[in-house]
């Protein structure tokens, strides 16, 4: 499963229970983001769309934001990560450079390996359910139950 491992069997607190976790790089000491699961999915967005306005309506956030965002993770990472051109019967349009893509694919790459070991240490945890693992409310987080 993509999303993260699910706890089967608790269903009386509405369904199982599935772990979630979330990635982002920062600048060490500072905690500037410098690139995130949001940031990814706006610049892929990008991509598909072919430009910065019509990623941003398609993620439903405001234009400046989107484009503030852009350009906050070009200064932290040190390159330009799109390749724009303005104007034209079109309007103009917004393509990911080659690093950006790399960029993307690298952070996805961590992300699904991080992902693949939450799953799997909730799953040696908690198990799946089916041979009546403890309900996670009546567990005791010292450890001492």
């Amino acid at each position: 499963m993509e999303k993260g491992a699910v706890m089967q069997g608790q269903s009386e607190r509405n369904g199982p229970l599935e772990i979630r976790s979330k990635i982002w790089i920062e600048r060490r000491g500072r905690g500037d983001v410098v690139l995130s699961e949001w940031r990814v999915e706006l610049l892929e967005a990008i991509d598909a769309h072919g430009s910065l306005s019509r990623a941003a309506e398609a993620l439903d956030v405001p234009y400046r934001t989107a484009w503030e965002r852009v350009k906050a993770t070009e200064g932290e990472i040190g390159f330009r990560l799109l390749d724009s051109e303005s104007g034209g019967l079109d309007g103009g349009g917004s393509r990911l450079t080659p690093q950006a893509r790399d960029l993307c694919r690298r952070f996805r790459r961590v992300s699904g390996g991080i992902q693949e070991v939450v799953s799997r240490r909730f799953a040696a945890e908690f198990g799946d359910g089916s041979e009546g693992t403890q309900s996670v409310s009546s567990c005791d987080v010292n450890g001492t139950s």
